[in-house]
């Protein structure tokens, strides 16, 4: 399993995706989920990867062929017209993937080798754009009222999100809502795992405003977790006493 989440904001987009794959308890590795391709000035698109891992690889080495060979440039990323128009198209790769690995291994509507993926970006002279794209190719675009999309295992880490969203809090807050976010899902979940990988993309950049890889013994990850919660427990006690004595 794994966990990314995407988030809009007035100033831009945060992105953030664990690295974990298991195929059981006793087959752990780590993968990167979170690609970025751009054009200085002009564009700027990151795609982030839930699902099997096979699956995700094989739309992953697409996108990249059609990224860099000239006579495939008029269905690359590097080309479209619109972030609309790139999303269908990963839309387009992902369902055709998924429905040839299902064939090949005669397991159509089983759904083993489904995947989904968080598509972000901006292309010059519009606005930066947000899509959860389904396993069969349909798509999502994140809004005024759903300003954050999660793939993979989200329940744990979207209560925080919910609650500590504002469309026009700093890059800085964002990214230590998301972090709370994933500390949830981690102490809950042994499928999502560090490291984390993290991309903070600007309006009108065209270029990570900021990226790094958050590993197990990062200071500032621990300390957040850490004070997370001490703050729960601190919220906890301050709750009113319950009485079995209470008024009827």
């Amino acid at each position: 399993m794994t966990y990314c989440v995407g988030m809009v904001l007035d100033k831009g987009l945060v992105l953030m995706s664990d690295t974990r794959t298991n195929s059981g308890v006793d087959n752990i590795s780590v993968f990167r989920k979170m690609f970025t391709w751009s054009v200085p000035g002009e564009r700027i698109i990151s795609v982030m990867t839930a699902g099997n891992l096979a699956t995700t690889q094989a739309v992953i080495s697409l996108l990249e062929e059609r990224s860099k060979a000239p006579e495939d440039r008029q269905n690359g990323l590097l080309d479209m017209p619109t972030m609309f128009q790139v999303a269908v198209e990963i839309g387009k790769i992902l369902r055709e993937t998924i429905a040839s690995t299902q064939d090949d291994n005669g397991t159509r509507g089983k759904g083993r080798f489904t995947a989904s993926i968080i598509l972000a970006g901006q292309i010059n002279g519009m606005e930066p754009r947000l899509f959860m794209i389904y396993p069969e190719g349909n798509f999502i675009e994140a809004s005024f009222d759903t300003p954050f999309i999660q793939i993979g295992e989200t329940k744990y880490g979207r209560p925080i999100l919910l609650r500590g969203y504002d469309r026009n809090m700093s890059f800085e807050d964002a990214v230590k809502l998301i972090m709370v976010s994933f500390d949830s899902t981690l102490k809950a979940n042994l499928s999502v795992g560090l490291p984390l990988d993290l991309m903070v993309i600007g309006r009108d950049d065209f270029a990570p405003l900021h990226e790094r890889r958050i590993e197990s013994s990062d200071p500032y990850f621990d300390a957040i977790s850490n004070s997370w919660s001490e703050a729960l427990r601190a919220a906890f006690h301050s709750l009113p006493d319950y009485s079995f004595d209470q008024p009827k």
